[in-house]
């Protein structure tokens, strides 16, 4: 079964594709002002494929909702800009369909299932940022103001680069 494929595949190569997305991380002018120790960002990444291989097995959504909505009170409480984490995300996840392309694995069902982990990571992300923002009063132009410099220029590039 392609699930059971999807799951070795990331139990076998989910440090290799961390390190991957770290490098990226650290050179993409859109998530460049992450300011996450090492450490934390590679636990983080490295989290975020061990949830999805379990979530394919046992697709529980309270677990996910629960972990993604953490993150982004977390992110909030330390003044990210929910735009970058928000594509490191998007960058975790197009790592990951490549690498799995490459391996021959991604068939329609495969693709479905990555898509539909990431998309409800991202919206239990922003979910788990807002939710904390109202619990701290924080006005929506403080909210906004937590981007830490403009990217213009850069919405060109395409969003699928990586």
């Amino acid at each position: 079964m392609l699930a059971q494929r999807l799951i070795a595949l990331l139990e076998t190569h989910a440090d290799a594709l961390t390190q991957t997305v770290l490098n990226d991380l650290a050179m993409d002018p859109r998530t460049q002002s992450l300011q996450l120790p090492q450490d934390e960002l590679e636990a983080r990444v490295f989290a975020t494929y061990h949830s999805l291989g379990e979530w394919i097995g046992e697709a529980n959504d309270d677990r996910l909702r629960a972990a993604y909505e953490s993150w982004g009170a977390m992110r909030f409480r330390q003044e990210m800009s929910i735009g970058e984490v928000g594509y490191a995300l998007i960058l975790v996840k197009h790592h990951l369909r490549r690498f799995v392309r490459d391996h021959g694995l991604i068939e329609l069902s495969g693709d479905r299932l990555i898509s539909e982990f990431f998309d409800r990571a991202m919206y239990y992300l922003a979910r788990g940022y807002e939710d904390e923002a109202a619990r701290h009063d924080a006005p929506a132009e403080a909210v906004a103001g937590r981007r830490r410099g403009t990217r213009m220029g850069h919405e060109r590039q395409g969003l699928y680069e990586c």
